[in-house]
Order: structure tokens, then C-alpha cells, then sequence
């Protein structure tokens, strides 16, 4: 299967080809070249990332050619979304959505719309990825890393010097720089550039009407510290329900967190911020609207962890082979329709009031809180997966590789993992 290096490789060339096509598509219809990214590196990264979710869910329904085009279907749709909210919380002074839109047709388009763009994402994987699976074989291991880590370095630092700029100024700063001597620091001439190729790649861009607010409110909107605060809670309380559930109804009370440390389930926090930013706008639309979205994207979300579990980690944590109408064992009908039930509770009931909430929280102290649970739980993430990489790796290399490995086969071995996921279940090992 795919190493991470791999991944990271995809990622690179699917989000370069997707540049390709927005550039051309503009070149052609606009009669004009100009980066359409928001990265100054010819990368849309939102097409490198669907492609690996791809590339990673649809082995798993090879020969269901029905599941797998409905898959590219949700996988893309929810991707764009992301992607478009992403996109707008960038430059909160600048109206990104807006000429965008007039490529893309919004993510508000039509299914006849979504299925011609799904159409494209599978034709490219069924034709073009595996000529590019066999050229990366071609490629020396060591060139692959380095290639990689520099191009994320690089991405990194160009992300960063974007930020700055749309952060620290608008339009008429720039205008205004333009009418002067242009002479300054490599700051402002770093400034000027990206600002330059701003203006050129989207001269629909509006600056955000009305003044800042006298009072400043914490995570307003739908904004990052927003879903931080949406993602701790609901891997809170999904612990929680889970807990008893399994207790109440099965009869066994375990542990069913997803991280070594706190009763956090990454599923249920991760699931509540992609239902937040992918559902949001249809919040004032019929419930039947919510129901079905839920539906379909909590369904294809489930069978997308799992895959990634099992792929990443080599454990599986739920199995439904027993169950009707289920999808690969990895979801089924019954769980999707409780998905398409709690999109609606979720979005209706729940998500609102907790919004008020969050953003009734003292703005310094929830700004400081927000970055030490993210400190927090990425610390806690990343050694729960050291944990279950070397799990599932330790009955073939019992002898640990260096000091990490000693560590981890010391403070977390065979003993601690198997009380602390008694239902967990392990493949051949990870990528197996």
C-alpha cells in the first residue's frame, strides 16, 4: 500500500495538476495567465487532498463501480467544501468566495454539476494514477523523502508569507504602496508581490464591508478557535455516550477513546466540525435537506476512518460484516441513518446554542485555552500513533529500533494497549 511519502508525493502532483486546470481554464476563458491559488507556488492543494482520500477509500470498493462513483461524489463535494470555507476564513478582510465562485459554480451547484465533476476525479483515478503509481516506483526512496519534505517546508513558509500579507493589509494598501517610491524591506516587497498576484488572479475581490466591531467577541463566526472549542466538546461528550451506551445496551463498560491520555473520541469531534462546516448552509433549509446530507456524508465520513485506521495503524476498531446492508463492514444503512438523525439534532438544536456559547467566552482567556488544548491533543494524537504503530509492529520486531521504541514498548506495551482497546482488532500490520 501507500507509505506517507507516498501520499505526500500525490498530494504534489494531483494539487499541481489542479493549478494547471484552474490556470488554463482562466487563461482560456479570460485570455490572460495568472496564478489562481492562494499559494504563490502553482499548487491548489484541495485537489491533492481529495485525490489522496481517493486513493485511500476507493481500493476498498474495487469492483463496485456504483459505491465507488457515489464515494468520488461525497468525497469531492465534502473536500470543495472544506476547501471553500477554508478558503474564505484565509483573508477575513477580503471576499475570496466571490470570483471563485464564478469558476467553481459555488458549493452550492447542482447534482447534475457535482456528478460531472465526480466523473472527472474518477476517470483521472482510473486512467491517469496508475501510470503515476508506476512512475513513482521509478523513483529512488531517498529523492522521494527529500523531495517531499522540501516541497512542504516550502509550502509552509509560502503559506505563512500569504497569511501575513492578507493579514496585515487589504487592496488600498497595496494601491497606495504602488503610488509610492516602492522602495522598502524585504517585508514590503514580499508584501507588494503577493498582493500584486492577488489583485491579478481575482479582480472580483472586495474588501469586507462595515467597520470592526467595538467589542471584540471570541471565535465569532465559523472560524478555526470556533471549531476547536466544537471539536473538544463533541470528543468530549462522544466519549461519554459511547461509554454508556456500550454499558447500558452491550452490557461491557470500556474505555472508547480515541488517545492515550483524556476521554476524547477523535471520531466524534472530528465527525462534529466536518458536519459543522459542510452542513452549515443548509441550517435554514427543510430537515429532510439535513437528514439526507448527514446521511451521506457521516456514512462515507465512518467508512473513511476506518480505512484510515486500518491502513495508517493496522487495528480495526468497529466491524459490521455482521450487520445488513453494511458497506465493506466499515458502515451500513442503519448507522448512516443515525447519521442523517444527529446532522439534524446537530445542526438544529445543538450546534446553535453551543455557538453561543463559545463566543460568550472571555476573549483572551478562550484565545489562550484554544491554543494550549490544540498543543494539547496534536501531543496527544501523535503519540497515541507512535503507540499503535509500534503495537502493531512489535510481534514481528520485538526489539525496539532506538530509544523511542524503548520508550514506548515501556510506558505503553502489549499489556496497557489491549486493557486500553479491549475491542481492537489487528491486521497484518499497517498498510497490510
Amino acid at each position: 500500500m501507500y507509505s506517507l511519502f507516498d501520499l505526500g508525493l500525490y498530494l504534489l502532483v494531483y494539487s499541481f495538476l489542479g493549478w494547471v486546470v484552474e490556470a488554463g481554464y482562466y487563461a482560456v476563458t479570460r485570455r490572460r495567465f495568472c496564478n489562481r491559488g492562494v499559494l504563490s507556488l502553482p499548487l491548489i492543494l484541495a485537489y491533492g487532498f481529495t485525490f489522496d482520500l481517493l486513493i485511500l477509500v476507493l481500493p476498498t470498493l474495487a469492483g463496485h463501480h456504483i459505491l465507488s462513483f457515489i464515494a468520488v461524489m461525497v468525497i469531492s463535494a465534502v473536500a470543495e467544501s472544506i476547501a471553500d470555507h477554508f478558503f474564505q476564513r484565509v483573508g477575513p478582510k477580503i471576499d475570496w468566495q466571490a470570483e471563485r465562485n464564478r469558476l467553481l459554480a459555488g458549493s452550492g451547484r447542482g447534482l447534475l454539476a457535482s456528478a460531472a465533476v465526480a466523473a472527472v476525479y474518477y476517470a483521472v483515478y482510473l486512467v491517469f494514477h496508475p501510470l503515476l503509481l508506476v512512475s513513482t516506483l521509478l523513483i529512488p526512496e531517498l529523492f522521494k523523502r527529500t523531495a517531499v519534505i522540501a516541497a512542504l517546508v516550502l509550502i509552509g513558509l509560502d503559506f505563512s508569507s500569504v497569511l501575513y500579507a492578507v493579514r496585515t493589509g487589504d487592496a488600498s494598501r497595496y494601491e497606495q504602496r504602488q503610488a509610492g517610491d516602492g522602495q522598502g524591506k524585504l517585508a514590503a516587497k514580499l508584501y507588494n508581490a503577493i498582493w500584486k498576484r492577488l489583485q491579478k488572479a481575482y479582480p472580483g475581490m472586495q474588501q469586507a464591508d462595515g467597520q470592526e466591531d467595538a467589542a471584540y467577541t471570541f471565535a465569532k463566526g465559523l472560524c478555526w478557535d470556533k471549531l476547536v472549542w466544537v471539536f473538544l466538546v463533541s470528543a468530549l461528550l462522544g466519549d461519554v455516550i459511547e461509554t454508556f451506551w456500550c454499558g447500558l445496551v452491550d452490557g461491557q463498560w470500556m474505555n472508547r477513546s480515541s488517545v492515550l491520555y483524556g476521554p476524547f473520541s477523535f471520531v466524534w469531534g472530528l465527525g462534529a466540525a466536518v458536519l459543522t462546516v459542510t452542513l452549515q448552509q443548509l441550517a435554514e433549509k427543510n430537515d429532510r435537506y439535513v437528514f439526507a446530507a448527514g446521511f451521506v456524508v457521516g456514512g462515507a465520513y465512518e467508512y473513511i476512518c476506518s480505512v484510515f485506521t486500518e491502513l495508517v495503524f493496522g487495528t480495526v476498531f468497529w466491524d459490521y460484516s455482521d450487520m445488513p446492508l453494511n458497506i465493506g463492514g466499515r458502515t451500513n444503512v442503519l448507522f448512516c441513518f443515525f447519521w442523517g438523525v444527529l446532522a439534524v439534532v446537530w445542526i438544529k438544536v445543538v450546534y446553535p446554542p453551543m455557538s453561543r456559547g463559545i463566543e460568550s467566552l472571555p476573549p483572551l482567556a478562550g484565545k489562550i485555552f484554544t491554543w494550549i488544548v490544540v498543543f494539547f491533543m496534536v501531543c496527544n494524537a501523535a503519540l497515541t500513533s507512535a503507540a499503535m504503530l509500534r503495537y502493531s509492529t512489535r510481534a514481528l520486531q520485538p526489539e525496539p529500533a532506538n530509544a523511542f521504541e524503548e520508550f514506548i514498548d515501556r510506558q505503553y506495551g502489549d499489556q496497557y494497549m489491549e486493557s486500553r482497546w479491549p475491542n481492537m482488532i489487528m491486521t497484518d500490520g499497517p498498510g497490510a
